[in-house]
């Protein structure tokens, strides 16, 4: 099985490459050019990820790298070289995309949309006709903050919480156009927040309660630089917009790898199969404001209605800590995972995303004292 697979430098990618390879295959990696060179930069993501020794030791026998520009017809290979990766191809994985949920709509469209058209026309062009893999995401769903979503839907009824959302959305649209078209089948993988319990690493994508871990340390290092710092014990009152009895998913990044393979190797290769890779276990609300009040030197209040702007302190102002995320904290939806589970068997479910989880993956300072690893 040779396998074509974009985006493996990346926070999901990376364990998808771990994944194969345990599996046997042989990988072509299309990354991004850049000063660093992409072969160095997977080797040093893969290693801080935690992958095993074993699979380091195979990389260059097992996986060939080219640096490839999704923004360019062909990818911005000749000809011949592009032809001759596609010819290569029994199977492709498009993993790489823009994650930033404060992006403007442009911005994402240029990655997300422009960047599966070039994927797409990369697949059709394989002469194995090798199947399309797409990493999509459950929050195609959307601004329906309550009930049900189900994998079989598609609809932009609800509109979208950030442009990221919008534009995932369009993305699946253009798989499922172009399997009509191609009478190609296709699987769209639809994970809910990924995470993980390895501390941030200066070299390695992180997720999205990363960043917003970030944006805590340097508001932090502001303030201290400033002269700024709380008396100790003193806590502000941040009143903020969300549901105390909200809940989000999320997921361990390694166990959504190894179920999306497992899904890949057990779906049938007829029309466009969808499946939502989530976690069976909610993760409440009142972890998640624990979280943020540890990072942050403040005391959360969640509000049904958005704090009026008369009313709001200085702080509450300026509060939104990571605009296209914080609306999340309204959501009570469920993900249905009906077609997922049966196809997946008996796979051991994934660790519960509970705070010492959280704190070992977002703190570093916290992460030895925090619980043992979970991740693989």
């Amino acid at each position: 099985m040779h396998i074509a697979l974009t985006g493996a430098t990346g926070f999901l990618g990376s364990r998808l490459l771990v994944q194969f390879l345990r599996r046997g295959a042989e990988v072509t990696v299309l990354a991004r050019p850049r000063p660093r060179g992409a072969g160095e930069r997977l080797a040093t993501v893969l290693a801080a990820s935690g992958a095993p020794g074993s699979l380091l030791d195979r990389l260059h026998r097992r996986v060939h790298v080219v640096e490839a520009d999704m923004s360019l017809p062909r990818l911005g290979l000749s000809p011949v070289h592009f032809q001759e990766l596609a010819d290569r191809a029994d199977a492709v994985w498009h993993c790489a995309g823009d994650i930033r949920l404060n992006a403007d709509l442009a911005g994402l469209r240029a990655v997300n949309v422009h960047g599966i058209r070039q994927m797409l026309a990369f697949t059709a062009a394989g002469r194995r006709v090798p199947r399309f893999h797409h990493v999509s995401t459950a929050f195609v769903a959307g601004a329906r903050r309550e009930g049900t979503a189900y994998e079989h839907e598609l609809t932009d009824a609800h509109g979208f919480e950030n442009a990221y959302e919008q534009s995932k959305y369009e993305a699946e649209l253009l798989v499922h156009a172009w399997a009509r078209q191609q009478h190609r089948p296709a699987v769209i993988f639809r994970p809910s927040i990924l995470v993980g319990d390895r501390p941030p690493h200066p070299d390695v994508p992180g997720h999205p309660l990363q960043y917003i871990g970030e944006v805590a340390r340097s508001a932090r290092e502001a303030a201290a630089a400033g002269g700024l710092e709380l008396p100790p014990g003193e806590r502000p009152l941040v009143r903020i917009a969300g549901r105390a009895d909200g809940h989000l998913n999320l997921l361990p990044v390694d166990w959504a790898a190894e179920a999306m393979v497992r899904l890949a190797e057990r779906c049938p290769g007829t029309d466009v199969s969808t499946f939502h890779v989530v976690h069976p276990r909610d993760t409440p609300m009142a972890v998640l404001v624990r979280l943020l009040e540890r990072l942050f030197p403040v005391r959360l209040e969640l509000q049904d209605a958005d704090v009026a702007v008369s009313d709001a302190t200085e702080l509450e102002r300026t509060a939104d800590f990571y605009p296209g995320f914080t609306p999340y904290l309204r959501h009570r939806r469920r993900f249905d995972d009906t077609a997922a589970r049966r196809l997946l068997g008996p796979l051991p479910p994934p660790p519960d995303v509970d705070l010492p989880y959280l704190v070992a993956g977002t703190d570093p300072a916290a992460h030895d004292a925090a619980r043992p690893r979970t991740s693989r």
